[in-house]
């Protein structure tokens, strides 16, 4: 038995997130599901891909980790061919290589690094449309970057996440870092921390949002969090403008 480890690039515009959906009927499109139906496929087995993590709807991912095990002698050339050509346009194996046994694309993960991107001009650039969310007012950045640096480290991020509170699940989660940056008219929200929560980097990009429009006062971002409650926050942001950058193992 090989243990193969994937790194992923996709365009998630058209998909029901990274998870396949384990309801009976269900029709859902997920990239997990994609990927698991063309390696089973090519294998002649039942391949069950472990992903690092979920993306919500829409989310798209530069170099999203994942790995399988099969018996299949193919070669890993003859594997990135096989996929290459079956495969949607909008999922790309960027890379495909032998792990060690006891790899676990989800376990293993150290730290995570998600970029949202914001459309800060005037008319929405239809080439940047499916990966953007376009604000056509000014933000103001420095606020925006006043307001993050309250996220930064070890804190029950209760107040950013759409968790329910009767999940008996940790909040606890450690941000290492938020960089801000503004060219030529597009914003990235660049966010590193040691694991997130459902919808935490959305409704973290969404409050930092409403801050740079002036809707939340800097400041009261800290109280937002150790209020540990989600009706304070900010809205949560469109999923297309948010990518799932790199990970560190």
């Amino acid at each position: 038995m090989r243990n193969i480890k994937m790194i992923i690039q996709y365009d998630g515009t058209r998909y029901n997130g990274w998870q396949k959906q384990n309801q009976k009927g269900s029709t859902a499109v997920t990239i997990q599901g994609k990927i698991e139906n063309v390696l089973s496929r090519m294998t002649g087995e039942k391949i069950e891909v472990i992903g690092c993590g979920r993306t919500d709807s829409g989310v798209h991912a530069e170099n999203y980790v994942a790995n399988f095990f099969t018996n299949c002698k193919l070669t890993i050339d003859e594997m990135e061919k096989y996929l290459e050509e079956y495969l949607p346009k909008d999922i790309v194996i960027k890379e495909l290589r032998f792990a060690k046994d006891r790899f676990h694309a989800r376990y293993n993960v150290k730290s995570k690094t998600y970029v949202y991107k914001i459309d800060n001009n005037k008319y929405n650039n239809v080439f940047n449309r499916d990966f953007t969310n376009h604000i056509p007012t000014e933000l103001n950045i420095e606020q925006m970057k006043k307001a993050a640096g309250y996220l930064i480290g070890t804190y029950d991020f209760k107040s950013f996440t759409s968790l329910k509170a009767k999940n008996n699940k940790s909040t606890l989660r450690t941000i290492n870092y938020i960089n801000i940056t503004k060219n030529d008219g597009l914003i990235e929200i660049e966010v590193n921390g040691n694991g997130f929560l459902l919808n935490m980097v959305r409704i973290i990009a969404g409050t930092l949002i409403e801050v740079g429009g002036g809707k939340i006062i800097a400041e009261n971002v800290e109280k937002i969090l150790m209020e540990k409650n989600r009706e304070m926050a900010g809205h949560k942001a469109p999923a297309k403008g948010l990518t799932l950058k790199e990970l560190e193992y």
